[in-house]
């Protein structure tokens, strides 16, 4: 019989409540290089929820490795550490250190130092160029892991995870792309990994893990570690270790290890499944890959795909996904749009989550139910207006949701018909959580601003929520039949002609939502934008390369660097803003995919504005906004 995904599981002597990992990611709520209280309370939340292991936020293992700002440094971490396992072992989850060092992916930004790699290498992303290490560096650098993995043991946590995944420096001396030494460590790639792993398990004994979190194809075959590669690898070294999470991507791919939802979840299936027969599953083998749906997860267990499963993003989402599953509940859903969980950039954000505002947040006690229930009217049935009729009635309001609409959803529920369903999966969780809290949702019903004067003179609290109004285009359009707006396409309103222009102001999500949908549609597509990179906004995201390259495959047209000038009778005449050149594509329909603008709201005493009714919001700071209002109720 295959294990339940929230059964028990034994690694090294030491019991994990459920098979679901929360894997080590950047949170940027470090204070300095050390873990904060935010840290604690962050990993306890997801611990509290069933998580049955928690993988901390990687920690750099030598002072040369400061790849951002607030990145852990394993030797100042043994405070965090120990606070962190006091909050989560009450509930029984594991805790494991993440350690690792980028090398040549890292940054100098911070040290102002060079960069340590295997070879001479230069960074795709940075173009730096490295310092290849010597063997007396690599050899402090074994130390380094030594050292950090005792850090850890000392502070009680149940073991470490070494990182020789998609930016890591164990993973560069593994690999052909980046080692091209002709020395021991270059003849014998594996090396460096068997060298840190042994002194790891020198140090902290057979009592505790060791993980190791192994890239197991790069996605670059001509030099790149391959499944063959890797198969081999694992061969080697699955004696040594008491856990491998099996993960993707490389020098030329790290996006490809947490893509957007523009890559099916479970693209890690079957390496995994590779990976885990190659050992005869003598060593348990944990899946990574967009694993966002507990179905999803059991399956894998079930079909012998893997004996954990890591649900990062989806526990981000909703902390309680295991004790969910576990009550038969349907879990807060994970969109995969990385747009609020994916932080690793020189802005510093912290980590966070569309759907979930306590993301990143939970030092904030989550509002609790009231002493006096009030009724509340809530008008617009957007993500603000949904979040916002859901937090206020789970805290014992009585709430009536109204929209204009036939069914909710706003502006998210469009998208949703243009090409991302995972979107839809956000509606209908919000929609079925107000139903069961005791929301009454009216669909179809206009409210005026008498109905609004009424009831805010009965007392009722208001939050309009109505979103935004269509934004005038900023150029001549004398033919209006040649334009539209995004979300008359995204909706299927406007049918795509055979030839259209997609333009994009912004360079965010939303224009690539529309290219996509009109390329399924068989139209032939223009983009076209002021910025000089196509979807430039997408770069946090993780989808910025994989947006050019599907347009590329797709034989979509690129005009970047210009304006529009007008929209006729002849077609879209495009304007290059530098030189004043006109680029006209004829018999085009353009589709514009500037934000909203905000609507004229009428300032009444009690009531309150949200969303895009007040300026254009993204997801998630709509459902923020719908969130921090609802809780001051």
């Amino acid at each position: 019989m295959s294990p339940a995904l929230t059964e028990p599981i034994t690694l090294a002597g030491r019991t994990a409540p459920s098979r679901v990992i929360f894997g080590p990611h950047v949170t940027n709520l470090g204070d300095g290089r050390s873990f904060s209280d935010r840290h604690v309370a962050y990993y306890a939340r997801r611990a509290q929820g069933g998580c049955g292991i928690v993988v901390t936020e990687t920690a750099s293992v030598h002072p040369s490795d400061h790849p951002y700002e607030r990145a852990p440094l394993a030797e100042y971490c043994g405070d965090g550490y120990r606070r962190i396992v006091e909050a989560c072992r009450p509930h029984g989850t594991l805790v494991l250190a993440g350690l690792g060092h980028r090398g040549l992916q890292g940054s100098s930004a911070w040290t102002r130092a060079p960069l340590w790699a295997p070879s001479r290498v230069p960074d795709p992303v940075t173009r730096e160029l490295p310092a290849e290490a010597t063997e007396r560096g690599i050899a402090e650098l074994v130390e380094s892991f030594a050292r950090a993995a005792v850090v850890a043991a000392e502070a009680g946590l149940d073991g470490v995870e070494l990182d020789a995944g998609p930016t890591s420096l164990l993973r560069q001396f593994l690999s052909g792309l980046t080692n091209r030494r002709d020395d021991a460590y270059g003849t014998e790639r594996l090396r460096l990994l068997r060298e840190a792993i042994a002194a790891v398990r020198a140090r902290i004994g057979s009592d505790h893990i060791v993980a190791l979190r192994l890239s197991c194809n790069e996605n670059a075959p001509w030099a790149g570690i391959t499944p063959d590669i890797a198969a081999g690898y694992v061969r080697a070294i699955a004696s040594s270790v008491d856990l491998l999470t099996v993960v993707r991507g490389g020098l030329f791919s790290p996006e490809s290890y947490r893509p957007d939802a523009h890559v099916p979840a479970g693209f890690n299936d079957d390496l995994c499944r590779r990976i885990r027969d190659e050992i005869s599953g003598s060593v348990p083998i944990a899946l990574q890959g967009s694993i966002v749906d507990a179905g999803h997860a059991q399956r894998a267990l079930s079909d012998g795909a893997c004996d954990l499963v890591e649900m990062t993003r989806a526990q981000i989402a909703d902390p309680d996904l295991v004790v969910a599953v576990r009550r038969g509940r349907r879990p807060r859903p994970c969109v995969r749009c990385n747009q609020a969980c994916l932080v690793d950039d020189f802005h510093n954000p912290i980590v966070g989550c569309i759907a979930n505002p306590e993301a990143g947040d939970e030092t904030r006690n989550s509002p609790g139910s009231v002493d006096s229930a009030r009724d509340v009217l809530v008008v617009g049935a957007g993500p603000a207006g949904l979040e916002t009729a859901r937090v206020a009635a789970t805290r014992g309001h009585r709430v009536v949701l109204v929209e204009a609409d036939e069914r909710v959803g706003g502006t998210i529920a469009a998208v949703s018909r243009g090409g991302r369903p995972d979107f839809a999966a956000l509606v209908d969780w919000l929609e079925q959580q107000c139903l069961e809290s005791g929301v009454d949702i009216r669909t179809g019903t206009e409210v005026s601003a008498a109905d609004i004067e009424s009831a805010l003179a009965a007392g009722t609290e208001v939050v309009q929520a109505t979103g935004g109004l269509p934004r005038p285009p900023f150029f001549p359009v004398t033919e209006p039949e040649r334009y539209a707006t995004a979300a008359e396409v995204l909706s299927g309103i406007r049918p795509p002609a055979s030839r259209m222009v997609v333009w994009d102001p912004t360079g965010g999500p939303v224009a690539s939502a529309v290219v996509d949908r009109l390329v399924e549609r068989g139209a032939e597509v223009h983009y076209a934008t002021g910025d000089p990179v196509a979807g430039s906004r997408l770069a946090p995201t993780g989808d910025l390369v994989a947006f050019d390259v599907r347009m590329q495959r797709a034989g979509v047209a690129r005009h970047l660097g210009c304006r529009v000038g007008s929209v006729d009778a002849d077609g879209v005449v495009l304007v290059d803003r530098v030189s004043g050149e006109s680029r006209p594509v004829a018999d085009a329909v353009l589709v514009d995919c500037a934000p909203p603008l905000p609507a004229e709201v009428s300032e009444w005493p009690g009531s309150r504005s949200i969303g895009d009714q007040v300026a254009p919001r993204t997801v998630r700071e709509a459902v923020r906004e719908g969130y921090q209002v609802a809780t001051a109720l």
